[in-house]
């Protein structure tokens, strides 16, 4: 697959509509071969295609900085976990399972108020769907518990007063993460037809290509 064609954006999408239950990457090969790219235009490929192949190590690595950094302020744990879970609804995959099992849940107990937590149905005009379908949490629009977890997590920030300690840990872990996919040298898995097809299955405009 040609990385260099994959914009930012096409990048960006990908990774809010694609699984992140993937298992990590095991570490040998996570930390195996470090190469200097030869060009900027490799450098960027490079780049973009470790970002998607490594997504979930990244991830790990970013949270273990993270949780470093909270050892000194206990009460910015909270804080980031409301502001990792306003990130993770705007994931498509995770939004629309995290409903799934909170639906599932309440219908143990109450199947009436579960069904109010549907999400309403889409009109469909000529066969077709006439938007794009909207991802709904508890029959309520994603938009509104992205908001309400900001804002609370907003709020635990600035009372914890941890803000500096925690931007000082996330620098270091956004700077750990962009060294290591400009330097990590795309292995034959990463360009693999299955992998392929995964990235290509969520590009924007795919069915257009």
């Amino acid at each position: 697959m040609d990385w260099s064609a994959v914009t930012a954006e096409d990048l960006v999408d990908a990774l809010r509509e694609v699984d992140w239950s993937t298992p990590p990457r095991p570490v040998p090969e996570f930390f195996s071969r470090f190469t200097v790219p030869r060009s900027y235009s490799k450098w960027t490929s490079r780049l973009k295609c470790n970002l998607y192949y490594y997504r979930t190590n990244y991830f790990i690595l970013i949270m273990f900085i993270l949780g470093m950094g909270f050892l000194w302020k206990p009460v910015a744990i909270l804080a980031a976990f409301m502001t990792g879970i306003s990130i993770a609804f705007l994931n498509d995959s995770f939004a629309v399972t995290f409903n799934e099992k909170v639906t599932r849940t309440v219908r143990q107990f109450s199947p009436h108020l579960a069904a109010k937590m549907r999400p309403p149905i889409t009109p469909v005009l000529r066969g077709r769907p006439s938007s794009k379908r909207s991802i709904h949490i508890c029959g309520r629009p994603r938009w509104l518990f992205v908001l309400l977890f900001s804002a609370v997590s907003c709020i635990l920030w600035l009372t914890s007063c941890s803000l500096l300690t925690v931007s000082w840990a996330l620098l270091i872990a956004l700077l750990a993460t962009l060294l290591h996919a400009s330097f990590r040298t795309p292995n034959l898995k990463a360009r693999l037809n299955t992998f392929r097809e995964e990235f290509r299955a969520v590009w924007r405009n795919y069915s257009e290509l």
